[in-house]
Order: structure tokens, then sequence, then C-alpha cells
């Protein structure tokens, strides 16, 4: 398979995502129960306020009275320019909410991704590498405990130790770097024990292949062995779980900053969802499921770096 044609079938999935991602979500909220025009006016004036008069003008003016067909190819070509549309609640511009909250939630992600990926890494790095067999199994298994702790259960934890405790972070609402570490630590400690499973098992794999005996036979240490032969080798299961990764984060976000107070796409997501103001969460998704195939992309397109034999064969190999 020539690198083209594989970079091509990449992108048409990354498109699909995404184009799939919005025709759910479109298709979805118009299923809600309720009616988000009649949230939206009663919010500016009350129930008593509101007549079904009232209600049929605002839909006609924000094009909601029109078939379900007609609405969707309307979004789907604005979202093609840009365009997702004002919120219900509101009037801004979605494409501005979101560019504002969007740099906070990237701060968070990305941070707690970084964090994930190293501590992951050096706790699989370190079991293989310890000589104590009870040291050993201690690190195999913090793993599978760590993995199980809900994000919401591990921010209060950490602000009851590192904040009401010892007061070494602020708790809620922090602003710069302080304020960032606690939030960040709780979204990367699940995804740290998700790396270190993967790539423990993979090193694990790896480690009792041929070669293996071979470099050993040359002499070479466990360290050596296991650093400048195993990790690349076992790093393309670890590295298909950064795509998992991202959208674990994606969806944890909205816990975690609802739990800190932190303002970015979770909240945002949080009210627009209560008020079902429906062009913020289109928006939302488009975004999450947007972010999501870019990296599952940049994935793709490192496996034939890892591994030559994809550059051939356009497929995993895994034996």
């Amino acid at each position: 398979m020539t690198p083209a044609r594989y970079l091509a079938g990449r992108v048409l999935r990354a498109v699909f995502v995404v184009w799939a991602a919005f025709t759910l979500a479109f298709a979805a909220l118009r299923l809600l129960p309720g009616d988000p025009v009649a949230l939206m006016l009663s919010g500016r004036g009350g129930f008593d306020t509101l007549s079904p008069r009232d209600i049929a003008r605002a839909k006609a003016e924000l094009g909601l009275d029109r078939p379900l067909p007609v609405q969707y190819g309307h979004a789907l070509l604005d979202a093609l320019h840009g365009d997702l549309g004002a919120s219900l609640q509101t009037g801004q511009p979605v494409t501005r909410m979101i560019a504002d909250a969007l740099p906070s939630t990237l701060a968070l992600g990305g941070t707690a991704l970084a964090l994930a990926l190293t501590a992951g890494s050096a706790l699989a790095v370190s079991a293989h590498l310890a000589v104590s067999p009870a040291v050993r199994q201690l690190l195999r298994s913090l793993p599978a405990f760590a993995v199980s702790l809900p994000s919401f259960a591990v921010g209060l934890l950490l602000i009851q130790l590192l904040s009401v405790r010892w007061h070494l972070f602020p708790s809620l609402g922090g602003t710069g770097v302080a304020g960032l570490v606690l939030p960040a630590c709780t979204l990367a400690i699940p995804g740290a024990a998700l790396v270190a499973q993967v790539l423990g098992k993979s090193l694990h794999t790896v480690l009792r292949e041929p070669y293996a005996d071979t470099v050993r036979a040359t002499g070479a240490g466990r360290a050596r062995l296991l650093l400048g032969h195993g990790l690349r080798n076992a790093a393309i299961p670890a590295v298909t779980v950064v795509g998992l990764l991202v959208g674990y984060l994606i969806g944890g976000a909205v816990v975690v900053e609802t739990v800190f107070s932190r303002p970015g796409m979770g909240r945002i997501t949080q009210a627009a969802v209560a008020t079902q103001d429906l062009p913020v969460v289109q928006g939302v998704v488009v975004l999450a499921s947007f972010v999501f195939a870019v990296v599952n992309l940049g994935v793709d397109l490192l496996y034939p770096v890892l591994d030559p034999r994809i550059r051939a064969t356009g497929r995993l190999v895994t034996s």
C-alpha cells in the first residue's frame, strides 16, 4: 500500500467520524422531550407570559419550524462554513463561546495527557526493572486499582488532602499553574493506570520473543534490553491507547471542571444540556469528535514509523 493511499484512507475515516457524530447529535437532540424554545423564552420572561403564538414566532425566527431534513441540511452546510449557529439562551455565536472556553480545557487536557503518558510509562517500566518480586507485584497491581477509580472520587480525595488539609493548591476555581495541578492529576490518574496496564502487558509479551533471548546472549542487562529494544517494540499498543485517552479526557473534563468549578468546555456543556441549548450541544459534540478524529489520525500516521511492516501492508502486524 502506497503512503498516499494509506493517508487518504485514514483522512476519509476521520471525516466520516466527524460527520457521523454531527448527524447522530442532530438526530438525538431533536428527539429529546421538552421544547428548547419554550425553555429559552421562559428564561427571559417566565412561563406565565408565554403564549403559543410567542413560541411559534420564535421557532420561525430560529428556523425550527421547518422539516427536520431541511434543518439538517442548513445546519450541515453552515457547519462546513464554520458557522455552528447561536446559543438559544445567550444569543452568542457558538464558535465564539467555544473559542473562549477552549484554551482552559486544552490546558487541562494537554497537561493531564502528558502526566498520564509519563506516569503510566514510568510505572510499566519500573515494574519490569524492579529486582524484588514483592515490589514488582505491587507495581503491577497498582494500575488495576487506579483505573477503577471514578474521576469525581479522585478529585474530592485530592481536594481533601492537598487543599483542605495541607493547603498546597487551591481547591476551587483556581487559575494559573497552581489551579491546574489538582484537576490535571484527577484526570491523569486513571489515564496513567490504563497506559501502565497496556504497556506493561505489551512489554511482558515482547520480552519473551526470540530476539530478546538473542540480545540477552550478547550480555545486555535487563535495563538495556528493556529500554533499548523492548520499549519501542511494545509501543504500538500504548500509542493506540492515546486515542482512547483523548476520548476519556474529553468526557472527564465535564466532571472535573464541575468538581473544581473551573471554567471551560465542561461548564458550557453542562449548562447547555440542562437548558437544551441545541446549537451549543451540537457544537461541543462536533468539536469533541473533531479532536478525537485528529488525534486518532495522528496515531494512525505514527504506526508506520514505529513498525515498518505497516508501510507495506497498511495493517497492524501483531506477530
